[in-house]
């Protein structure tokens, strides 16, 4: 053969495998790429925006329950935590979304937070989103269920608690008319009479503040709040208080601590705690608040050195209307109401409110509420202790 033709098809032999060669690489490229996207697949946009405006929580989940995506108000209800779905309840749906593909919407009980035992009753509604994800939207209906209870509790709490005041009311006006000539006596039926109407107007508007408690989440539950202003508030307006007594308060703990909830409202709650360890120290005694964060939490404890408690009055502490001491309570205008608040106000942002108290040790009070980022710095030297701690120093009493 012409050594012209051999050239010419070694040539042509070598361009068609080049070609062939490209047009495998550009295929394999191709499938990498396809494979990567299965692999590492992208939400779609437009869904971030979604989570953003969402009134309701949103949760956008992978095949391995990885939460992509979620809005504030999720990340508030503590659906989230550790990047992946906290509750069961919610897995259980996302799986039977991915077997069946077809969207659920179920009412579920959840727990309020990591603490304690508060549940809120949810609205889950499940569905695909592409061919990779599942979106979870959930909606708290807990005020709905709990509104007829709550009715029929401030009813049954204005009956019984009001009855007293107003009969001594009617029975001091009464008095009042019968003494007209009496100057002396009229004095004394009227400083009365103020007392009487200030409890009346004090209970009153406790009830209230506890029946919004009771009756829905009274808070915005995206709302960052920093303990150390909620504590800071909460001791200064107990300052004039503890001056009048006598009595020391004493700050210390952890700095820039940030849990979700209702700043007003936090600070009422430790406020009513502080009132009441220095309602129920002596002349010269000392209150502590201490803060501190640990294995993702935050924990406020309010310690005096009062009465203390026994077991059995642990148990009913918190309890509406309960008193521990009935005949101090008189004497400091106590209603009973402030660790109901207190309760209340605390399960609201997902935590919990523990005691410890031993009679003629005083008491500690501990608020524990989840953390909105986690800020882990060690307990300060001299802190009060825990709740739980077996031997504390010195405790208080309460309302």
């Amino acid at each position: 053969m012409d050594s012209t033709w051999v050239v010419v098809a070694a040539l042509a032999l070598g361009l068609f495998l080049g070609a062939a060669f490209m047009v495998v690489l550009h295929m394999a490229e191709r499938r990498g790429q396809s494979a990567a996207s299965v692999a590492t697949p992208s939400v779609p946009e437009g869904v971030d925006q979604v989570l953003e405006v969402l009134d309701s929580a949103g949760v956008v989940v992978d095949p391995s329950n990885n939460a992509l995506r979620a809005s504030p108000g999720a990340l508030a209800m503590g659906l989230v935590r550790g990047q992946t779905l906290a509750h069961q309840e919610l897995l259980d749906l996302a799986a039977g979304v991915r077997r069946t593909g077809e969207p659920v919407a179920q009412e579920l009980e959840l727990a309020r937070g990591p603490f304690g035992e508060q549940t809120m009753l949810v609205s889950a509604r499940v569905a695909r989103l592409g061919t990779r994800f599942v979106v979870i939207v959930v909606e708290d209906r807990t005020e709905a269920h709990r509104l007829d209870e709550v009715r029929r509790d401030f009813i049954a709490n204005i009956s019984h608690e009001l009855k007293t005041p107003i009969a001594s009311v009617g029975l001091l006006a009464e008095a009042l008319g019968e003494a007209a000539e009496e100057p002396v006596q009229v004095q004394r039926f009227a400083s009365r009479l103020g007392v009487e109407a200030q409890r009346l107007a004090r209970i009153t508007g406790e009830i209230i503040e506890l029946s919004k408690l009771q009756a829905k989440d009274a808070l915005r539950p995206d709302t960052i709040v920093r303990i150390d202003e909620v504590v800071a508030a909460a001791v200064d307006q107990n300052r004039v208080v503890a001056s009048a007594k006598d009595v020391d308060v004493a700050v210390r703990g952890a700095k820039r601590a940030e849990v979700y909830g209702d700043r007003a409202l936090l600070a009422v709650a430790v406020h009513n705690l502080i009132a009441n360890a220095i309602a129920y120290s002596n002349e010269g005694g000392r209150v502590g608040v201490g803060v501190s964060t640990k294995k993702g939490a935050v924990e406020i404890s309010v310690t005096d050195q009062g009465v203390g408690m026994t077991a059995d009055e642990l148990d009913r502490v918190f309890e509406r209307f309960y008193r521990v001491d009935q005949a101090r309570s008189r004497n400091t205008g106590g209603t009973g109401l402030g660790l109901s608040i207190v309760k209340h106000t605390v399960q609201n942002h997902g935590g919990d409110v523990r005691v410890w108290s031993q009679p003629g040790r005083g008491s500690t009070f501990t608020i524990r509420l989840p953390l909105a980022a986690a800020v882990e710095t060690p307990d300060p030297v001299g802190e009060p202790p825990a709740a739980n701690d077996p031997t504390p120093a010195s405790r208080g009493a309460v309302t």
